[in-house]
């Protein structure tokens, strides 16, 4: 399966619609581990963008100290 570049804004979306479909008991079993692993590939991504913001948000904050 093809990895699609996906916003943040997109990937909490979709993070949000699969804890609904869990909460709600929408999923079978099969389907079940894959979207938890699915949730974890977007959670990672989430946070990696999330860490590299802030290091150009620190560097650009630096920067106008100097």
């Amino acid at each position: 399966m093809a990895t699609k570049k996906v916003s943040y804004n997109e990937a909490v979306t979709e993070i949000e619609e699969i804890l609904s479909q869990i909460e709600n008991n929408e999923l079978d079993v099969d389907e079940l581990a894959e979207k938890v692993k699915r949730v974890s590939v977007l959670l990672k991504m989430c946070k990696d963008k999330l860490h590299k913001t802030n290091e150009q948000v620190e560097q650009i904050l630096d920067e106008m100290d100097k």
